[in-house]
């Protein structure tokens, strides 16, 4: 899973800059030293292979000097696409995939299985101890089931299975935290009875890097960030104060998928985490970027 270069045919030159880059790396390695950053893994970033691969770079690297990553990923276009090839066409209603029986067992297979196993195996072989987990593991995700709120006079409407967070339960990340492996979980959760729950990767990740009291929490997107003008790339939104959130979302700036997603990152900051992130995942080694330079990328939303 790495880049192979063979240093030795590098010249001096070249050598003593990437010792520079390292030398510039080491006060963000030591203030994020032991440092919880939980990770949206998703958008371009999971199923484009190049993209896929220096994120996994990333998040080895994080672990390797003693960060402590937790990826939550999604898998939506996978989930489609198994749907197409057996026979059904997916259906979403405001963003959210209608889920009945055979959709969420095809769900879970990508989810659970699949996706879930594929970032797993990048991981061990990027030379970090990686375990998969769904949220169906000791509990760590006890969902309820979510209606589309159809109108303003509270019509819902159901939408199959569904889930919202109810509660996470952080007792198997904390036993991995504790032996140094890095969880990997996908978002399926279940509810009291045992049902099984499809739920929306952002919104896990929030609630996750919550109980968790996250230092970081990092979205990947398939966008530069917030955008002032969202036809414009150069009017990014830099850094924003969470109740700045609801304003840009009444004034149309942010908009469609972004009013979710931002909206659960100041969810996340309410309840302790201390920064969120919404980087372009994209862009190669976002991550590395966002923390390992001053500069950073994307937009922060802080407290």
């Amino acid at each position: 899973m790495t880049d192979s270069i063979d240093l030795r045919k590098l010249p001096i030159e070249r050598l003593i800059e990437r010792a520079q880059i390292l030398v510039e790396a080491l006060p963000y390695i030591r203030q994020f030293h032991d440092s919880t950053i939980v990770i949206k893994f998703g958008g371009a970033a999971q199923v484009q292979p190049e993209l896929k691969n220096k994120i996994i770079q990333d998040i080895a690297l994080m672990a390797i000097v003693g960060m402590k990553p937790v990826v939550v990923h999604g898998g939506g276009p996978e989930v489609s696409r198994l749907m197409k090839k057996m026979g059904h066409e997916p259906r979403f209603i405001a963003g959210q995939r209608v889920t009945d029986a055979d959709a969420l067992d095809m769900a879970e297979m990508v989810l659970a299985g699949k996706v879930n196993s594929e970032i797993t195996l990048a991981l061990n072989r990027a030379g970090v101890n990686a375990v998969g987990l769904s949220g169906k593991d000791m509990n760590l995700i006890r969902a309820v089931k979510l209606f589309h709120q159809e109108s303003a006079d509270g019509e819902k409407t159901d939408i199959g299975f569904v889930g919202d967070v109810l509660n996470i339960d952080t007792s198997i990340i904390n036993i991995l935290d504790k032996n140094g492996i890095v969880p990997v979980i996908s978002p399926i959760g279940v509810d009291e009875d045992g049902q099984r729950y499809n739920i929306n990767a952002d919104t896990v990740a929030c609630d996750i890097a919550a109980s968790l009291k996250a230092d970081k929490l990092i979205l990947l997107t398939d966008v530069k960030g917030i955008l002032r003008d969202r036809n414009d790339e150069g009017s990014l939104i830099n850094s924003i104060k969470a109740d700045e959130i609801e304003k840009l979302i009444s004034e149309g700036i942010i908009q469609g998928g972004m009013i979710p997603k931002t909206r659960a990152a100041v969810d996340a900051l309410k309840s302790g985490v201390k920064k969120t992130h919404i980087l372009d995942g994209r862009l190669p080694h976002s991550l590395l970027l966002e923390i390992f330079t001053d500069r950073g990328i994307g937009t922060q939303i802080i407290p």
